[in-house]
């Protein structure tokens, strides 16, 4: 191990060191003050004579006398099963008073790609009991569905929600027993408040026990941030493919990584792409994203659902774009719906789920699912339709047919989307709620379903109604 007290200059995060050996690339380093403080940094840029080091705890208090050691390794993540029930910092380091960790193995969180051959296809249901998203987005296992939020909006209620509730049922029409997800919440650059009501919904629920917490806060190092979801996907990946768990990855917020990535890259003097952003931020947020799935005779999987918030609304910004493109889907949150009080307000006409069709039907969830979607997809459209005609003509000027799917579009929004972030919908109970909203159409309107299942569940439905 060499030591340089050669630092050249501090930039931002950013401290470059002259040395006269190759450093790898990655490369873990230990920066010692002459007081004595050590700060752990990462090699960023390596060239001839000289190395682009960032620094996760920060720059300040450093000056060129420092001392730089490195240390011939990349940087790693303990990894035991006892890290269930855990809460780290940003970097990894224990801070919920508990002992220390002792490590079965030390993984590079860099990870390794997925061989696409050995990948096995993502098609076994999850049941988040939330409906907008069951219903009508169907999350799958080993998918990665992204959440398109807002400043403002309560996506982190929603993402605390499925966390909790989230299973895999043994079978179709099953209750919602099933087998319960270990989950790893990776936070970055969240406020200390939010912190705060985080810990207290996992702990008040019991689901910390089978969590394991990453916390990077807003006034942490932004340059954190680019590890803080690493570390997490690493400790995902040991407990799936190797100890055999279902892991639900939560990331939030993804913006708050990305605005890591635009300084660094500003710090680097690196050519802006959109928007100031790194021109490889597409590469970079997909070594995150594609760490999602499962593995052929591998029994666990990492299944993944990033948040992000759009800045401005602006759903054609790069951050939102780029991970759109990566992704298999994403769910939206809605300011209207959230203003009227729809909790969750996730809006289902622009949300989607690419892996919907091979996650349910007949043996996965239910029979009818797939028809009852498409038909309240095509309902609740044409009602926001007739919304926008009422402003024009005025609801008198409608049809009997019109001001029943106008009724729809409300009910729908009051009925099926709306249920609170403390209500668990089994997938019987959902379809059930979207059977019981379509009975308000004529059986001729509903031309996206087979007749055997109008059959079977249309007259079902009457029979709630009526006893409602």
């Amino acid at each position: 191990m060499k030591e340089y007290q050669t630092i050249t200059e501090i930039s931002g995060p950013l401290v470059f060191v002259e040395v006269d050996e190759p450093i790898g690339y990655d490369e873990i380093v230990e920066i010692e003050t002459p007081d004595g403080e050590i700060k752990r940094g990462q090699v960023l840029e390596s060239s001839t004579g000289i190395v682009a080091i960032q620094v996760f705890e920060g720059t300040t208090g450093l000056n060129r006398q420092a001392s730089v050691r490195f240390l011939g390794e990349t940087m790693k993540m303990p990894v035991t099963e006892d890290l269930l029930g855990r809460v780290m910092d940003g970097s990894g380091k224990p801070i919920d008073g508990g002992p220390d960790i002792v490590p079965e193995e030390r993984r590079d969180i860099v990870g390794e790609a997925i061989n696409p051959y050995s990948r096995e296809y993502p098609e076994e249901f999850i049941q988040t009991g939330v409906s907008s998203v069951d219903g009508m987005n169907t999350l799958v296992r080993g998918q990665k569905l992204p959440i398109f939020s807002a400043s403002g909006l309560p996506h982190n209620d929603l993402a605390l929600q499925i966390a909790r509730q989230a299973t895999v049922p043994e079978e179709a029409g099953d209750e919602g027993e099933g087998t319960e997800f270990a989950v790893i919440f990776g936070a970055m650059g969240i406020t200390a408040e939010e912190a705060n009501e985080f810990m207290e919904d996992f702990e008040r629920t019991g689901a910390l026990e089978r969590s394991v917490v990453f916390m990077n806060l807003a006034d942490d190092p932004a340059v954190e941030r680019t590890v803080t979801p690493r570390l997490a996907l690493t400790t995902a990946e040991y407990l799936a493919f190797d100890k055999g768990y279902h892991v639900l990855v939560i990331l939030t917020d993804m913006t708050n990584y990305c605005e890591a990535l635009r300084e660094i890259g500003a710090a680097r003097e690196e050519v802006p792409g959109r928007r100031g952003y790194p021109g490889y931020m597409y590469t970079d947020l997909a070594t995150l994203y594609e760490r999602a799935g499962r593995i052929k005779g591998r029994e666990g999987s990492v299944t993944q659902i990033p948040i992000l918030t759009m800045p401005g609304d602006d759903d054609t910004h790069p951050i939102p774009d780029l991970t759109g493109y990566i992704t298999e889907g994403q769910i939206m949150m809605d300011r209207d719906l959230n203003s009227q009080g729809i909790e969750p307000p996730v809006n289902v006409l622009p949300s989607l789920s690419r892996l919907m069709d091979d996650g349910i039907g007949e043996g996965l969830t239910r029979d009818d699912h797939a028809d009852v979607s498409d038909q309240m997809y095509a309902a609740y459209a044409e009602g926001e339709d007739l919304r926008d005609l009422v402003n024009i003509v005025g609801r008198e000027a409608l049809s009997e047919r019109d001001n029943k799917y106008l009724d729809f579009a409300e009910r729908f929004e009051n009925e099926f989307i709306q249920q609170g972030y403390h209500t668990n919908r089994s997938i019987e109970e959902t379809l059930n709620v979207g059977w019981n909203l379509l009975s308000m159409l004529p059986k001729d309107e509903l031309n996206r379903i087979d007749e055997e299942l109008i059959e079977k569940y249309y007259e079902e439905a009457d029979a709630i109604e009526a006893e409602a």
